[in-house]
């Protein structure tokens, strides 16, 4: 089987499974005062892959999945076991998913240490660094000449991608590591929400194994009920239109009466 074509499987069988695992949750069926997300924006729906290597269901499938998948995608990229390419895991999610990638590809994983709430932006991470410059940013070994690409769990504007890849920078200059190169991101599901773009405006790029608006929904739409399906269409193409309090007590309403008539 062709890369492209396992990628497909892979991202279908995985989208499924973090639904069936509760990774992803909807305001209909979960919660029906839906989610605030990190942006402070409001969703009715809510994914979060931090329990990957440890699901309910007490099989490892979907994370022995999970590291195939993002293997591919390195040697896609040109990422091999060479000892000049390495990967790193952002804190939290990124983690298990880079020791998975590293496992099936034998492409040495680090992980950057999680930060304090309060530092939320490249320059927040550059007065961090001064006022503890002793503490390490990144745990784990790099050579100057490496390439480094970086492993999330999802992305959704990028500006948590921004930070760990400032925090990176950070680490490299401290450890005075030349010419060490970070163009790569690469994440599972992209809930493509400007993500893309911004990576692109920066000069990264962005690889996704699942791009839940124009694809993973897609591939979820059997397990939906049509109202979620048609609600989480119409949000990710208009986020805007659902922060209001009227609209977020609609589908509130909506799913209270849905789950009333279950």
């Amino acid at each position: 089987m062709q890369d492209e074509e396992r990628l497909e499987e892979l991202g279908r069988r995985i989208v499924k499974s973090l639904y069936s695992e509760g990774m992803i949750r909807t305001w209909y069926k979960d919660r029906p005062e839906g989610w605030k997300l990190a942006s402070g924006l409001y969703s009715p729906f809510f994914i979060s892959l931090r329990p990957i290597s440890s699901v309910r269901s007490g099989s490892i499938e979907l994370y022995r999945m999970a590291g195939e998948a993002l293997s591919i995608m390195l040697r896609n990229a040109g990422f091999i076991a060479d000892g000049r390419h390495r990967i790193v895991g952002i804190a939290m999610a990124g983690i298990a998913l880079a020791n998975a990638a590293t496992l099936n590809s034998g492409i040495p994983s680090l992980y950057t240490r999680k930060l304090p709430e309060e530092v939320k932006t490249p320059k927040d991470v550059e007065a961090y660094l001064g006022a503890h410059g002793q503490k390490s940013l990144v745990e784990g070994d790099f050579n100057p000449g490496d390439t480094i690409g970086v492993v999330d769990d999802l992305v959704s504007t990028f500006g948590s991608k921004e930070l760990a890849i400032s925090q990176i920078r950070q680490e490299v200059e401290r450890r005075g590591a030349a010419d060490v190169k970070i163009n790569d991101i690469f994440v599972l599901l992209d809930r493509e929400q400007g993500g893309g773009e911004r990576a692109r405006e920066l000069g990264y790029n962005l690889h996704a194994l699942i791009p839940f608006a124009s694809r993973g929904l897609g591939w979820l739409r059997e397990d939906l009920e049509p109202v979620e399906y048609d609600t989480i269409v119409s949000y990710l193409k208009d986020p805007g239109a659902y922060q209001s309090g009227e609209a977020q007590e609609k589908l509130k309403s909506l799913a209270l009466k849905g789950n009333d008539g279950a």
